[in-house]
């Protein structure tokens, strides 16, 4: 904070994003880049430094041979046929020729016929409540039940992240000894931010080829930082999540940063807590237990200090209440009464979300990404099995199971190692108690067990198609030369990478496998760089900070983007379409891209194809990396006006559906 109790130090939402913040890994675990340097250097390919010809070699022998034949044929065994965009820089967002980018869903919209139309200058926490809340981030598409056209009428969850109080509202942001600074929030900007997190569910229809909501929908919900919901699984009940507001240990109020997620095959959708830590304030009373858990969570942090305004997030009044956050939340869409629950089983960290596949003998197995610089991979293998028939049976499928972290090695070889209580390092000895402890500090068991410390694990996504699993690293430019590994090849990675695993006899559930990179991002055009995209990919087709991934019904893989811009890249945020098969392996293309300042987030394709929806996060943040408008971006100034361009509106996170001109498959 300031010195100035008037004013906070910064655009403190934006944090939880941007901020290169301090690593809260202590370990002396591996990290993926010492495992890279490991594995190629007794090839020969590592010599000090990491050479250009060793991150391309860290695609694997295979993918180099497949590599050679892509050069050799060109593109045309590309599984995507379009026309990309050009990247850049301005304050529009663009598609690709012959499909059109509409937006259905801005911040604000009435999502009931009696909710009120959005006024941005009245803004109120009974109005926010009952209108589509702030930067939108997953987006996950279901049929509605008996629908004639199941890919033209169907359901759709939008996970609402956090808030940008300084594009948000008029009069938060002042100019103090020349620089832009935000004031302090009051209690009211404080209730309205807190109904603008959450989620939205929304019935929507396709008609004459375009989507709209259907208001009058009994489907129609919004989910808040108030909304009633229950932890359910092994942590449920238990002493360390009991609160006095809460004796059973069972019953949470709202759900926050929600960030990426999926749909489930029964029918529901699954939203993963992410950056919880920036939300609790105060002091834990001396020597209080939870104390080095709460440290390795960065809890507390201040971007937003709710314990002012509410004395559950005051660490000294509710020690145990951040435990009741970092979980993975489950939500029944056709049901909107339901008590949506956190799931407890799937273990607590910063979730990036929660991607689903069923396994070959009918368990389930979650994918999970720890959004932290040096944290872990996990996945979660249900105890029971999926049953197509009976959805009822499946709806507490997520309660029981193993969960595992991933432990990579320099041969190539990845290992799921079991988070169970009384295997290995995880007992009494070492602090804990009971299964519950160990999902509770699940960082901590991941820590002890020997986990890899990767590059900001983000979506994590199985491959139905073609039996493969990849895993979104984002950057990290806080690891040094002497911190490289096989997984994470690269110090100071600024631009990310993405990896390939292929599980043991292509069984999701296995307990080993194999992995590769896929690719390591950023400019092919530098040298140093080290990037190493097909030489068909264009210029506009290369990408930096890979985050939410999506396969489609073709098993085609597409990536979102979160961090480039005019300083990083010379291009903003966007979809990329990623050739993962044959001669083509490895080339990129531009899909869509994002307005100045935003983020591309939650790709979703309707059953068929025929529809991608995206969602357009924080548009208009930052501001003087952008040459053309070189200053802060706010309220009052704004380095884009998007979607509306009206002088009375401001920037407003949207979900956009992309549709090809004249109906038709995306990308085909």
């Amino acid at each position: 904070m300031s010195d100035d109790p008037h004013y906070e130090s910064t655009f403190g939402a934006s944090l939880l994003e941007h901020e290169d913040a301090a690593p809260q890994n202590p370990t002396d675990n591996p990290t993926m880049g010492e495992l890279i340097g490991q594995r190629f250097s007794r090839r020969g390919l590592l010599k000090g430094a990491l050479a250009v010809s060793a991150i391309s070699a860290t695609v694997g022998t295979a993918a180099l041979a497949t590599a050679e034949r892509a050069e050799a044929r060109g593109a045309e065994g590309s599984a995507f046929a379009f026309k990309e965009v050009e990247a850049g820089v301005d304050a529009d967002h663009h598609v690709a020729e012959g499909y059109d980018a509409d937006v259905l869903l801005r911040w604000g919209d009435p999502l009931f016929p009696d909710a009120p139309a959005f006024d941005p200058a009245g803004q109120t926490p009974e109005a926010q409540a009952r209108q589509f809340g702030y930067n939108n981030d997953f987006v996950g598409y279901l049929p509605l039940p008996g629908a004639a056209d199941p890919s033209g009428h169907g359901v759709l969850f939008v996970n609402h992240e956090y808030t940008n109080p300084h594009l948000m509202f008029p009069g938060v942001v002042e100019i103090k000894d020349g620089k832009p600074v935000m004031k302090n929030a009051t209690r009211e900007r404080y209730a309205i931010e807190a109904m603008a997190h959450g989620a939205t569910v929304a019935e929507i229809r396709r008609t004459d080829g375009k989507w709209a909501l259907v208001k009058d929908s009994k489907l129609n919900r919004r989910l808040t930082a108030a909304t009633e919901m229950q932890l359910s699984g092994p942590v449920a009940g238990t002493e360390r999540v009991r609160t006095k507001a809460d004796a059973s240990g069972r019953k949470v109020f709202g759900t926050l940063n929600n960030c990426s997620g999926a749909m489930t095959p029964w029918g529901t959708f699954v939203s993963g807590e992410e950056n919880f830590h920036g939300y609790f304030s105060g002091k834990l009373p001396e020597g209080h237990r939870e104390e080095a858990n709460y440290k390795r969570l960065a809890i507390p942090s201040s971007p937003y200090a709710w314990g002012r305004f509410e004395e559950r997030f005051d660490l000294a009044s509710e020690p145990n209440e951040a435990n009741r956050f970092g979980w993975v939340i489950e939500v029944d869409p056709f049901d909107p009464n339901s008590v949506p629950k956190k799931r407890t089983a799937l273990g607590r960290f910063k979730h990036e979300g929660a991607d689903n596949i069923v396994a070959k003998d009918g368990r389930v197995v979650v994918y999970l990404g720890d959004d932290e610089r040096f944290d872990y991979v996990y996945k979660f293998v249900t105890a029971g099995r999926f049953d197509p028939n009976n959805r009822a049976a499946n709806m507490d499928l997520l309660d029981s199971g193993t969960l595992h972290v991933a432990k990579f090695a320099a041969d190539g070889t990845v290992q799921w190692l079991p988070l169970a209580f009384g295997e290995g390092p995880l007992t009494a000895a070492n602090g804990f108690s009971g299964q519950a402890d160990v999902l509770i500090e699940a960082r901590r068991a991941g820590d002890l067990l020997g986990a890899t410390k990767m590059d900001r694990p983000e979506d994590i996504t199985p491959n139905g198609v073609n039996g493969r699993v990849y895993v979104m690293l984002t950057n990290n430019t806080r690891r040094k030369d002497d911190q490289v590994d096989a997984a994470n090849p690269r110090a100071r990675n600024a631009f990310g990478h993405i990896i390939e695993i292929i599980e043991d006899d292509g069984d999701f559930t296995a307990t080993r496998g194999k992995w590769e990179i896929l690719l390591t991002c950023g400019d092919p055009s530098v040298a140093a760089v080290g990037a190493s995209f097909s030489t068909e990919t264009s210029k506009n087709g290369w990408f930096g900070m890979p985050d939410n991934a999506v396969v489609d019904s073709a098993g085609r893989l597409w990536v979102a983007t979160d961090g480039n811009g005019p300083k990083e890249t010379g291009r903003t945020d966007g979809l990329w379409a990623v050739d993962t098969e044959g001669a083509a392996r490895r080339t990129s293309k531009l899909f869509y891209r994002v307005p100045h300042g935003a983020e591309l987030c939650g790709p979703c394709f309707t059953p068929d194809d025929t529809t991608a929806f995206v969602a357009v996060q924080h548009p208009g943040d930052d501001g003087p990396d952008w040459p053309e408008f070189g200053r802060r971006s706010y309220y009052e100034d704004l380095s884009t006006r998007w979607p509306d361009f009206r002088p009375d509106m401001p920037v407003r996170p949207s979900v956009v559906a992309i549709t090809r001109k004249g109906g038709g498959k995306i990308g085909v």
